[in-house]
């Protein structure tokens, strides 16, 4: 195959950076189709651990094009900040990095909306990163959006502030907010990404089009995870885009057709962030053990990850929301650093992941044998092939494969570039 598509297949921090690093390893070209600076995706280089929001996780490749596509929001600000730290960490050395001249951009009035609405929702908050992605789409699905292309012609792009500032502006003021939309701030502020940024844009529609008819080794990644997509996902908690492979075509502008392989990553447990059911929460002293035993902290947020057991039902509703022809597991050796482990392969009262009734599931839980031996997490770290891998971890994997009918094609057993075992070949 040439093109790989990658997403998260359970609620986001499947550990996406670390697996797209790693193909990236193999790819001429990577890009990224939707979501905006809410996603983090760590990256283990040696002894630095780099986050990346913005920039896809090819970056650590001089050479590797890296794209961030149309269905992305874009703040500018924090682009240009994350380009500045990764090339003081000796990376993007030349000009490795294309925008889509159709991304959205996130200007300072989308962080200040977020802000408001979350404090003004109480109780019944989403959980939002208060990054304005959310704001970002709602004025791109209410055509008021503004779009990187808009940037480079100031008739235009004054236009397009005037239109947002009526209803932001009475927002702002309906909620007792103290910032108000400056359209002659904005064009001033604008002017000066429009300096840096404009070597970088492109159609990267037909650029990424072209990478594929060439034959080249094109990786597409997503961001967050399936049960957080916006039409799919455990709404109205969720993300404001498309988190599922499908999301790719749109958010890069290809076909369906020049797609060759999905992959789709899950830890050996599961963790969510922010506000929604999450069946096989563990809370009490086991949830905080295997918090602190995989330093389930976002990379974007720092905030505290709820943790629990594998969710099977909820991966085989992935695997099929995304065509999955691959399982990525990451995380096995912080399994076991637990001193039981147990799995859910279905709920109780027979319950869809996608629908509203999530909330109230009951998971059936299985205790898995073999686990809770010290040794066991220093056996799998040191895993170089599945065979080197102890028997309870190889069970392990076959129950994820049976479960969702889909092949195992890589598994994570530490945060090392070298502490990954792949299974099947990406390109």
């Amino acid at each position: 195959m040439s093109t790989l598509v990658v997403v998260g297949a359970q609620w986001g921090d499947e550990g996406k950076g670390k697996v797209v690093d790693a193909l990236a390893s193999r790819a001429d070209l990577v890009a990224r189709f939707a979501g905006g600076n809410n996603a983090g995706h760590t990256l283990v280089v040696g002894s630095k651990k780099i986050v990346t929001h913005l920039v896809p996780s090819g970056c650590a490749y001089p050479g590797t094009l890296c794209v961030l596509g149309a269905g992305m929001v874009i703040d500018p600000e924090v682009f240009r900040q994350e380009i500045t730290a990764l090339q003081k960490s000796g990376m993007l050395l030349g000009s490795e990095l294309r925008v889509s001249l159709d991304a959205h951009v996130i200007f300072p009035f989308h962080r200040w909306l977020d802000g408001l609405r979350e404090d003004q929702h109480g109780a019944t908050k989403i959980g939002t990163t208060r990054r304005g992605i959310g704001p970002a789409y709602e004025a791109k699905a209410a055509r008021r959006g503004i779009r990187v292309r808009d940037l480079l012609i100031p008739e235009r792009l004054r236009a397009r502030l005037e239109l947002n500032a009526g209803p932001v502006n009475a927002e702002f003021e309906r909620c007792g907010g103290e910032d108000r939309l400056d359209v002659d701030a904005e064009l001033a502020r604008a002017t000066g990404w429009v300096v840096w940024l404009r070597p970088l844009l492109c159609d990267a529609g037909s650029l990424v089009d072209e990478a594929i008819r060439g034959g080249k080794r094109v990786l597409i990644e997503g961001a967050q995870g399936a049960l957080l997509d916006l039409d799919h996902g455990t709404y109205p908690f969720v993300t404001s885009s498309t988190t599922l492979a499908g999301g790719a075509c749109s958010g890069l502008g290809i076909g369906p057709t020049a797609i060759d392989g999905v992959w789709g990553i899950t830890k050996a447990y599961a963790t969510r962030v922010g506000a929604g059911p999450f069946p096989t929460r563990l809370d009490g002293p086991l949830g905080d053990a295997l918090r602190r035993a995989g330093d389930e902290f976002g990379a974007t947020t720092g905030r505290p990850r709820d943790c629990g057991w594998l969710d099977l039902p909820a991966l085989r509703y992935a695997a099929r929301r995304n065509g999955l022809t691959g399982l990525c597991v990451t995380k096995l050796d912080v399994l076991a650093k637990m001193p039981e482990v147990s799995i859910c392969r279905s709920y109780a009262d027979g319950v869809t992941p996608g629908t509203d009734e999530l909330e109230l599931a009951l998971p059936i839980l299985e205790r898995v044998s073999g686990w809770g031996d010290p040794i066991l997490a220093q056996r799998i770290a040191e895993a170089r092939r599945l065979e080197d891998l102890p028997a309870p971890a190889r069970a392990y994997l076959d129950i994820i494969s049976e479960e969702t009918g889909v092949p195992i094609a890589l598994v994570s057993v530490g945060p090392g570039r070298d502490q990954t075992i792949f299974l099947s070949e990406a390109f």
